[in-house]
């Protein structure tokens, strides 16, 4: 049985922190103290996503209809009118959802869509999720996707841990 081999360059992250995850041979030099930081959510204290937001949501964006990503675009914008700076925002995109953060998509998807997700990113820190098992099955690698949104090895996994971390989730 041979080993999988690893192609994505860039690192993934952890759904929750955002923190990149080390590879195999850095984890295992990490010392106890590091790891016990990192445990506590040291690592992204003052980041607007974690235990210091009082409202946190993740939305799941998993198709293409533009209908259906204006309404969750819609809902991510209501949230942050109703809570400024009181709430962190991920948008995990996977399957036909993917589309909206790739840098060309390769469904229609409106131009203008794609500039209220990065505005939404880019001003408000909305973390857009990008699901790297669908990359994996698009033949995409990391420079398909657009640079405000982060990359995860699998999405389901980012939203169950976004959910553990005290995550209100929302599906359409």
């Amino acid at each position: 049985m041979t080993k999988p081999t690893r192609t994505d360059p860039r690192p993934t992250q952890n759904a929750v922190t955002g923190e990149r995850a080390p590879d195999r041979r850095r984890r295992l030099a990490l010392t106890a103290p590091a790891a016990l930081a990192l445990a506590a959510g040291g690592a992204r204290a003052g980041s607007g996503f974690g235990d210091e937001m009082p409202h946190k949501i993740v939305y799941q964006l998993n198709q293409a209809d533009p209908e259906y990503i204006g309404h969750i675009l819609n809902s991510v914008s209501a949230m942050l009118g109703k809570y400024p700076d009181q709430i962190a925002v991920a948008v995990v995109c996977f399957g036909p959802g993917i589309h909206l953060i790739a840098k060309a998509p390769q469904r229609p998807i409106p131009e203008e869509l794609r500039q209220r997700a990065k505005g939404q990113a880019e001003f408000y820190g909305v973390r857009y999720i990008a699901c790297g098992n669908t990359m994996k099955t698009l033949g995409w690698g990391p420079e398909a996707i657009e640079p405000f949104a982060e990359i995860v090895e699998v999405g389901a996994a980012a939203i169950m841990e976004l959910q553990e971390a005290g995550y209100a989730y929302l599906a359409w």
